[in-house]
């Protein structure tokens, strides 16, 4: 049985084996299959990853997401850790869609509100989640943008370390994404940065696994130096913005598509398009993760597997 979970060891095991899992955007269903093969030929976990936004955008359904994810698992049979992610989603019927669906984790973005009311829509998703074994990340401070996929604000505040343990300790959640200088989308004007500093103190201060966005366009070395940091750095990382980009090189056209547009192309089309992508992705988890040949020690500490089966999921689709 294929190894679908939450992400409680995939990120324990990053966290005191300083790497990183990388959590990779499909935006298109078509871009799953090449994400979870780069994995299989890397030996290494990988997190697929859909946010509200991307479903607005790319006009993808959430269950039309996971039906595919977990098809190609089912003709894969990946023996590699798997996780499916919902990211940056900040509408609660959005998370109950995506925990139907078979999501095994999910991302409430409150970092727009004020502390206490952050904590108190986090605490009301962990009380969703975790009865189910759904891990939650949440976020604290205000991450930049470029390209308003993720956010709707190019705002920036750096996250406070005292306030992050007290995050953490209130609302419970799985993992934090924190602002410490990336940003969302393509650097272009703005020269991307990570503080390492905000990054220790924030771990000293915490055992909840950190996360950081906008991985997109960060130099590798930044992202492994932010990985590797004895005192935890940051065990997840996402990439969204590269993979369509790569995508998109292939059938020569700028900004983006719906999911329609993508499947419109000829089979030829979209397998190189796939080509481009996987390449990318083992890429990123040779050179810029440090995943590669992870899978087999988290495997050994896994004590369930979340995949979904049409028994499992027959009171959902009703």
């Amino acid at each position: 049985m294929s190894n679908v979970q939450n992400l409680t060891e995939l990120l324990k095991d990053a966290r005191e084996n300083r790497y990183a899992v990388g959590s990779f955007s499909a935006r298109y269903t078509k871009l799953i299959k090449p994400i979870i093969q780069a994995a299989v030929n890397t030996n290494s976990p990988v997190i697929v990853q859909l946010s509200e936004k991307e479903v607005i955008r790319h006009k993808v359904g959430v269950k039309e997401f996971a039906d595919e994810f977990y098809r190609v698992v089912k003709e894969l049979d990946p023996q590699v850790p798997l996780a499916l992610h919902l990211d940056h989603t900040k509408t609660l019927d959005v998370i109950r869609e995506a925990m139907d669906a078979g999501f095994t984790s999910v991302m409430i973005d409150a970092s727009e509100m004020e502390y206490a009311d952050n904590v108190a829509v986090t605490k009301e998703v962990v009380a969703m989640a975790h009865p189910r074994n759904i891990t939650v990340e949440a976020e604290l401070g205000k991450i930049g943008t470029t390209d308003f996929v993720e956010t709707d604000k190019d705002e920036e505040m750096y996250t406070d370390p005292q306030e992050a343990k007290s995050f953490c300790e209130e609302t419970n959640v799985d993992c934090l994404a924190v602002s410490v200088g990336t940003a969302h989308g393509v650097y272009t004007v703005r020269q991307p940065k990570v503080d390492y500093a905000i990054l220790e103190a924030i771990n000293k201060l915490t055992d909840t696994p950190l996360v950081l966005h906008g991985g997109s366009g960060v130099p590798s070395e930044m992202v492994t130096k932010a990985a590797q940091m004895p005192s935890g750095g940051v065990s997840k990382v996402n990439i969204a913005t590269d993979l369509e980009l790569a995508m998109l090189a292939v059938v020569g056209r700028e900004g983006h598509m719906t999911e329609a547009e993508l499947n419109a192309y000829p089979e030829d089309v979209i397998e190189k398009c796939q080509e481009a992508v996987r390449l990318l992705v083992e890429d990123k988890i040779k050179n810029y993760l440090l995943s590669a040949g992870k899978a087999p020690e988290i495997v050994k500490h896994f004590s369930t597997v979340y995949f979904r089966t049409e028994e499992s999921m027959a009171g959902t689709q009703n």
